[in-house]
């Protein structure tokens, strides 16, 4: 057996484990533990890599950027447990409710925001699937397409800031690209930071809410006839419209502008958030409890997944796979863009049966590396994966932010009707992806602007 062979098992065999149901984070570690010993047995591997271990967990846990996940988690909990989201759908439905279509719309809107308040998606699909769905069908809007705009509403969050997912694909996307230059001989690497892909994300996160919103003024819906408990008056519309927009502002501001790094902008958040709730009466103890324990329950699960995947990489680069990836991606006479088109589509797939948490650690570590010497601009890159795991959450028929809805959605909402629902707003996400590809300044452009 060769260690390029052993290397391939192990990568085969690890995923193949994935799809057992198992915890992600034991089942990377057990599988490195179990693959470093087969190969020190037929001498292809040196145990000695596995002294490092201790180094990198230690920095993993004093990384002061990742010190901002449990604090998003907690903000985003907050701001749902309150029916903060709750009392905004409602406002905002006010504005539109002699519109074309304004309760979808508003559902956009909302969803926008939910995404850039708390960045769960989970959360967000869910809440809005429980609040909008039921009004959405009383108010004769067709089942596929309430449901449709309800999964690709609350997907927004992948892609609007502060997103979990850009949080944590900026650390990965940091050591992979600081790891292609000293590969490249660059001894003085530069690095990916938050505030890099939060900016990248910005004219996304735009560009997909208003081109949900042209396709549903484009679609025939009957006029709406709300209900009075459904509708606010507009004086009371400031109140809850404007304290999380104001919250929004205050916490991309300060990590976009450097006034803060990633870590004090979510306490920033988290205080805002805690302001907003007293000052509405809304918060209490019971909530606060339940937020910390969600928050602790979601970190850990988060931590353990990165601490395996650690484990994981540093057993395939002892097994040389590190080499074997870049003598596959560097030495084929496959040009670059059609290497980036294969590695995107593999992760598009790979959302149907993994987390984007598990992606992210163990995807963008294996061929992060040997992308970023091909010489593709890193938040570029960035920005393309948080699209594409995005659309692979919303895509039937294995589409996570689906199974959400299903789980919400009463007996009345046929699976077939989500499924039907989703295509069109799967459809626009892809044309959006294009465009991002065939125009990287869409992503680029912003970071440029404001940190050069």
């Amino acid at each position: 057996m060769t260690v390029e062979i052993l290397a391939i098992i192990y990568v085969f065999s690890t995923f193949i484990l994935l799809l057992t149901g198992l915890p992600v984070g034991f089942v990377l570690s057990g599988s490195a533990l179990l693959f470093s010993l087969i190969g020190h047995a037929f001498g292809l591997f040196d145990l000695a890599y596995l002294l490092a271990l201790p180094n990198r967990i230690f920095g993993i846990m004093t990384n002061q950027n990742l010190l901002a996940v449990p604090m998003f988690i907690f903000m985003g909990l907050v701001l749902e447990k309150t029916k903060i989201a709750e009392r905004l759908l409602i406002s905002m439905n006010s504005i539109y409710m002699n519109t074309h279509g304004g309760y979808a719309i508003s559902v956009v809107i909302v969803g926008a925001l939910m995404g850039a308040s708390t960045g769960i998606v989970g959360a967000s699909v869910v809440t809005l699937g429980l609040l909008s769905l039921p009004i959405m069908i009383k108010n004769n809007y067709p089942a596929s397409l309430s449901c449709g705009v309800i999964c690709a509403s609350g997907t927004l969050g992948q892609i609007i800031p502060p997103s979990l997912v850009l949080i944590l694909l900026a650390d990965v996307l940091s050591s992979a690209f600081q790891q292609a230059q000293l590969n490249m001989g660059i001894f003085s690497p530069e690095t990916v930071t938050i505030a890099d892909l939060f900016a990248g994300a910005i004219i996304p996160g735009i560009i997909l809410p208003i081109l949900y919103i042209i396709y549903l003024k484009s679609v025939s819906i009957e006029k709406q006839t709300l209900e009075s408990e459904n509708i606010i008056k507009k004086s009371e519309f400031l109140t809850s419209f404007v304290p999380p927009i104001l919250l929004i502002l205050v916490v991309l501001g300060s990590i976009i502008t450097g006034l803060a790094t990633p870590s004090e902008a979510a306490a920033l958040g988290v205080l805002g958030a805690l302001i907003i709730t007293a000052i509405q009466k809304k918060i209490n103890y019971k909530i606060i409890k339940d937020c910390s324990d969600e928050s602790i329950k979601l970190t850990s699960v988060i931590f353990m997944i990165l601490i395996g995947a650690t484990f994981f990489s540093l057993v395939f680069r002892g097994l040389d796979g590190e080499e074997l990836i870049n003598s596959i991606i560097l030495d084929t006479d496959v040009d670059k863009t059609t290497t980036l088109i294969i590695i995107l589509a593999m992760m598009f797939f790979l959302g149907f049966i993994l987390d984007f948490i598990e992606i992210i650690f163990i995807v963008i570590p294996l061929f992060g590396p040997a992308l970023f010497e091909l010489g593709f601009d890193p938040v570029w890159i960035g920005i393309l994966i948080a699209m594409v795991l995005q659309t692979s959450f919303l895509t039937p028929p294995f589409g996570f932010s689906i199974f959400y809805l299903r789980g919400v959605a009463n007996d009345q909402i046929k699976t077939v009707d989500i499924y039907k629902g989703v295509v069109p707003f799967v459809v626009i996400q892809l044309v959006v992806i294009v465009l991002i590809f065939i125009f990287p300044e869409i992503a680029t452009i912003l970071p440029k602007i404001i940190f050069n």
